[in-house]
């Protein structure tokens, strides 16, 4: 029997989680077929790409809007797809809007779905809930504590790790990322990690950069590296770092081996200020000291507020690292918190608070142990024996 395996993402970090997940079926079942919505990775992995994956890629309420005639178009011409095909079984990756309404509808029809990486319901809008138990047929969640959340509601959960958590190496080699960076191989780095959004960089590309001129103050051999996604991102950095000169400044925007640019910056670095987002996680793991910092437009918020019908999240904490250790073990300054005096000072802890740093460390190190799973083997597992029950 050829298994066919529907799949779905919507994003380049869910292209990227889609293709391993693809890699760890055809180990498993290696005649299986995969058709579904894609990037370039799920494409080199034997995807049969019906839409592009950039019909799904959205950034911010505003582009949503602008693209949903396209959205809507997507959708309905997949659903038509896959109602009259019947897969084996739907793998929806991330993209909660798209996939949970066509996980819904596949459902109700009989095909087995899978989604994989939890909407942030321990967050944001735990009332999503019913919606998930009525279109998934099996849950997978990057992050243990999430299981309690889906077996509580008798969903079927399975923890499969976090894929960053086995490619990212346990133990950081600083001086070859130096090295391959061209950057002094003793001299204190710090990292800043503004986002990859326009409107990221146009929030948080002043605030970081004055914080920098001020860290330079304190400790004048002090080198600032920034990785930045694309020529676009880094010309808009570089307008912005005109007006605010920042000696020993370093701006990347092109890959030096097969990894991120962003990764060999964190391997680098000695401590970093980053935008909230999954950048932190993959801080966490390099094990580096961080200060967490966000600037949301009063629009930006007032809408986030409106969609969730929440004012803040249910967790007391917005980094990654602090919801799984549980604990303030960075620190996060939000809003108008995120000042260059506030922002420097915590940087100057987490440079230089030797304590603080080695204890940060540990626990670090122990949570990518916690995280580092056989993903893409777990991940294929669950969706071949939903296939094999459906067949």
């Amino acid at each position: 029997m050829t298994e066919q395996i529907a799949i779905v993402a919507g994003e380049p970090s869910g292209d990227l989680l889609a293709s391993r997940i693809i890699e760890g079926i055809q180990k498993q079942a290696p005649t299986a077929h995969f058709m579904g919505i894609g990037g370039p990775n799920m494409q080199s992995a034997g995807l049969d790409t019906w839409y592009p994956m950039d019909t799904l890629t959205v950034f911010g309420y505003a582009d949503a809007l602008k693209s949903l005639p396209r959205l809507i178009m997507t959708y309905k011409g997949i659903e038509k797809r896959l109602l009259k095909q019947k897969p084996s079984v739907f793998v929806g990756v991330d993209a909660p809007d798209f996939n949970l309404r066509l996980e819904h509808r596949l459902h109700q029809q009989g095909v087995p779905t899978v989604h994989f990486v939890s909407p942030s319901i321990w967050a944001w809008r735990y009332e999503r809930i019913h919606k998930i138990r009525e279109a998934v047929s099996h849950m997978l969640v990057l992050f243990p504590f999430e299981t309690a959340i889906y077996e509580k509601e008798g969903i079927p959960v399975t923890f499969v790790g976090h894929p960053l958590a086995s490619q990212i190496p346990l133990i950081p080699d600083s001086k070859r990322s130096r090295h391959l960076l061209d950057l002094p191989p003793d001299a204190p780095i710090m990292a800043i990690l503004p986002g990859s959004r326009a409107s990221e960089i146009k929030l948080l590309a002043e605030p970081f950069l004055r914080t920098a001129q001020q860290l330079a103050k304190h400790n004048p051999d002090l080198h600032f590296i920034v990785p930045l996604v694309n020529e676009k991102r880094k010309q808009q950095f570089e307008q912005i770092a005109k007006e605010i000169v920042v000696p020993n400044l370093h701006i990347y925007d092109q890959k030096v081996s097969d990894w991120p640019i962003s990764w060999h910056i964190m391997e680098a670095c000695d401590a970093a200020l980053v935008a909230s987002g999954t950048a932190s996680l993959e801080l966490a793991l390099f094990k580096r000291p961080m200060v967490i910092s966000y600037k949301l437009t009063p629009l930006m918020k007032r809408l986030m507020e409106w969609k969730s019908g929440q004012s803040k999240p249910y967790v007391p904490w917005v980094g990654l690292p602090n919801i799984l250790l549980n604990d303030f073990a960075v620190p996060e300054l939000l809003q108008d918190d995120a000042t260059p005096e506030k922002l420097s000072h915590a940087c100057i802890n987490a440079l230089e608070n030797a304590h603080y740093i080695a204890n940060l460390k540990r626990q670090l190190h122990e949570l990518h142990l916690s995280l580092k799973q056989d993903t893409a083997a777990k991940a294929a597992q669950v969706i071949l024996d939903l296939a094999s029950h459906h067949a």
